[in-house]
């Protein structure tokens, strides 16, 4: 028996993304810099989970889109989904029941919810979140949050321990082999991604999320790049196009690594490109 999306009690089905959050070195940088390319403003909330005890909300037009806040000394940096669970005592025993590792929690967050950090099977960094039942996240709209990319060496790894965590069904959008690239769905509906990392990515890559985020078609994921150079973050692959629309990935002052796409630009005619590793440093 896997989690249920169908009876979860959640104001979000079990499996949904249901945030997205950003450890920084320098929360200030990274308010800067999200809120100059985003339009995002900000209200800080006390956490006992954060090194300074502080988690920045960010908004847009006052609905909540994310969380920043400043990560501990050595703790890995960049953006992570979070995914909407039933219960996170019940999460935590699947996680290891399937082969993944516990790492924090589940732990109540005050007016929040209960959280769970851990590992997948394929040695992913995850987070699970029981969530409130006036949670507000909004998504799918300019400047906010578009889906999430799981990048792994294990795609077998991967796929069995979220599909039966979650009953994802699996589609395989790629060709299996020069390019395994799989929609995890919930009732036909694409949910997230997950992508074996070809010859672009070296062997010592982590598996890691890649988080996209919407973009306006009347301002264009070309000038969002352009912005994010001004505002001293870094295109780490130049935007292309895609079937899915077109994309930049870019890296923000501190080298979190995000994608940007404009759902309405598509291609055909697309693979993926024979790129840097956009994650070495």
């Amino acid at each position: 028996m896997a989690i249920d999306p169908s009876t979860t009690p959640s104001p979000v089905p079990a499996g949904i993304p249901c945030w997205i959050e950003l450890a920084c070195r320098e929360q200030a940088v990274a308010e800067r810099f999200y809120g100059a390319l985003f339009g995002w403003t900000y209200t800080t909330q006390r956490d006992p989970a954060t090194s300074d005890g502080r988690y920045a909300i960010a908004t847009l037009d006052t609905v909540p889109v994310g969380g920043l806040y400043r990560a501990a000394q050595g703790a890995p940096l960049g953006w992570m989904p979070h995914l909407s669970v039933p219960h996170t005592a019940s999460a935590a025993e699947w996680v290891e029941h399937l082969g993944g590792k516990l790492t924090l929690g589940p732990m109540p967050i005050p007016q929040r919810g209960t959280i769970l950090h851990a590992y997948d099977a394929c040695g992913a960094p995850v987070v699970f979140w029981e969530v409130p039942p006036d949670w507000q996240f909004v998504t799918g709209i300019p400047n906010t949050f578009s889906g999430a990319d799981l990048n792994t060496h294990d795609g077998v790894a991967a796929d069995h321990f979220y599909t039966k965590l979650f009953t994802y069904g699996s589609h395989q959008i790629g060709d299996g082999e020069s390019l395994d690239y799989v929609e995890w769905l919930i009732e036909h509906e694409p949910v997230l991604y997950r992508y074996v990392m070809g010859s672009e990515y070296s062997l010592d890559t982590p598996p890691h999320w890649l988080v996209y985020f919407d973009i306006d078609p009347a301002r264009g994921v070309d000038a969002v790049a352009g912005e994010a150079l001004m505002n001293g973050g870094t295109v780490v692959i130049q935007p292309y196009d895609t079937p899915f629309g077109r994309m930049s990935i870019l890296a923000d002052p501190e080298g979190a690594v995000f994608a940007v796409i404009d759902h309405s630009r598509v291609s055909e005619d697309w693979g993926r490109a024979e790129v840097d590793d956009p994650y070495d440093d």
